[in-house]
């Protein structure tokens, strides 16, 4: 694949303020999350006063891209995270401590295939924008899906907050993307929406993440955080509207654009299975294949097949 650069680089747009060790038992706790409506569970909980509720002092940490919000997990800024299953695969070479204990919500509506205007379908791509991760093998998926080689194809990563522009001066064909980002496209009036990743029976999870060391001490606390999630996905459901009014507040996000996107996601707190584990390797036989890995995680180690159930 031409022009493949480092899968783990990225440049935060909010990054944590200040480093934090791993805390105790005591029910204090740093999640980091990202800054859209993936997170509205994280949010509504915090709005709903549901961590207090439950005996927890959570601070919500915002970064612009998941893998940075993984990195900060990693480096003990905070102890748990929120992310995608594409972008946690892709850290674990580095972090494989990283510990997958159950998914928040999945989609295959959520991220949209953007093209610009005057490119009429996949055929006539030539340079699609990429954001390393979710993003890429996304892109990845719909090219093959369309019946083109994503070697012909020019591979330009960037920052999702890059696209609209490259969108517009022509440096880029199209690209795959989560909300705000398609909406930026069609509000520019440089290009559409094409299709989604469902389009292509291409779904993405969001994981609940922490360390193996911060989980081994921290069990009762990881467990009433899954606990309150669980709630605010339900409620998340019940009430799009009070989703969306958190969301706005926590990350200043259009309302039209969020209560969309909030539709577009199924928001529940279940087990990781054993097909999760079957997903998540191809996942990383992807990432082998485009030489962004090469050694196999250990993944029965990182995703925790029925840890909610597990210790009820």
């Amino acid at each position: 694949m031409a022009a493949i650069t480092t899968l783990f680089a990225g440049a935060c747009s909010r990054p944590a303020t200040e480093t934090a060790a791993a805390e105790s038992s005591s029910g204090s706790i740093r999640i980091a999350v990202g800054v859209d409506a993936s997170y509205a569970p994280f949010f509504l909980a915090d709005k709903q006063g549901l961590f207090e509720d439950a005996g927890l002092d959570v601070e919500l940490v915002q970064f612009g891209r998941g893998g940075e919000a993984v990195d900060a997990l990693s480096t003990g800024q905070v102890q748990m995270a929120g992310s995608s299953d594409t972008t946690t695969i892709a850290q674990l070479q580095q972090n494989p401590s990283l510990r997958a204990m159950y998914t928040y919500e999945s989609s295959g509506e959520y991220i949209k295939v953007v093209l610009r205007n005057g490119v009429d379908d996949a055929k006539a791509v030539r340079k699609m924008g990429v954001v390393a991760g979710l993003s890429q093998i996304s892109t990845v998926k719909y090219l093959e899906a369309n019946g083109v080689s994503p070697d012909s194809v020019e591979m330009i990563t960037a920052t999702p907050t890059d696209m609209p522009a490259l969108l517009s001066r022509g440096d880029i064909d199209g690209y795959v993307l989560w909300e705000p980002w398609p909406a930026a496209a069609i509000d520019q009036g440089t290009g559409r929406v094409v299709a989604t990743t469902g389009d292509f029976d291409w779904l993405y999870h969001h994981w609940a993440l922490t360390t193996q060391s911060w989980l081994d001490g921290n069990e009762d606390t990881a467990r009433k955080v899954h606990d309150v999630l669980e709630q605010a996905a339900e409620n998340v459901q019940a009430d799009p509207d009070a989703a969306a009014q958190a969301t706005m507040t926590a990350v200043n996000s259009d309302e039209e654009q969020t209560l969309t996107a909030i539709d577009q996601i199924d928001f529940a707190v279940e087990d990781l299975t054993a097909a999760s584990v079957a997903d998540a390797q191809s996942i990383v036989d992807f990432y082998t294949e485009i030489g962004a890995m090469n050694t196999q995680p250990d993944l029965n180690a990182t995703i925790l097949v029925g840890w909610s159930t597990e210790g009820s």
